[in-house]
């Protein structure tokens, strides 16, 4: 938890409450359904939490604004998100039922208000958001495929509305044909080794996709 406030040093009493109860929730959770690697749940805040707030380095989502994290897993990014932005909506889908299961009652678990999630795939969701977030479930090329026709018209934040994705490695050959895309390196912002190659990927699209 330590590793949150070192770098979010504004926390209210309530989220500083939400972020120190993810370990027991997701140690809980993850003995009945696994949605995170026994390894990884040893250092949960790093790996996870500290990665997906690696998207609010980039962005400070408006309240009212309304983000999705597509193939969302155990609650990553979208979770650690909610809890940091209260009054922003966020809507996390994934196509398996027990990483939803868990996910719900992690949500309930921490009495998250601003969190609706689906059971099933992305190209279901008929609403439109201001921007989809996730952590490298698909090449760029198959996400944008995915969520088209999904981006709000209605621009609120300084970047535009579209895609924010938490990704690793070389992305030179997939970002290829997306010259809009910007690149932000997570070690601009986090000291551990951890975060030597990842990655937050900004793809502004446009509405309806066109």
């Amino acid at each position: 938890m330590e590793i949150i406030q070192k770098y979010f040093k504004n926390l209210t009493e309530i989220q500083v409450a939400q972020f120190s109860k993810l370990q027991e929730l997701y140690q809980d959770w993850n003995l009945k359904i696994n949605v995170v690697s026994r390894k990884d749940i040893d250092e949960l805040y790093l790996r996870h939490v500290l990665h997906s707030l690696g998207i609010a380095k980039v962005m400070e989502f408006k309240p009212g604004a309304n983000v999705m994290d597509v193939g969302t897993g155990g609650g990553f990014p979208g979770i650690p998100l909610a809890i940091l932005f209260p009054e922003t909506n966020f809507h996390l889908v994934d196509s398996i039922g027990k990483k939803i299961k868990v996910v719900n009652e992690v949500v309930e678990g921490l009495g998250l208000q601003n969190v609706k999630t689906t059971h099933g795939r992305v190209e279901e969701v008929k609403e439109e958001y201001d921007f989809i977030v996730s952590r490298a479930v698909a090449q760029m090329e198959t996400f944008v495929r995915w969520n088209k026709g999904k981006i709000a018209k209605k621009q609120q934040h300084d970047l535009k509305n579209g895609i924010l994705y938490l990704k690793g490695g070389d992305l030179s050959e997939e970002l290829a044909k997306y010259t809009s895309a910007t690149t932000y390196n997570l070690p601009d912002y986090f000291d551990e080794a951890f975060f030597e190659t990842k990655k937050v990927v900004h793809l502004p699209m446009k509405h309806k996709g066109k």
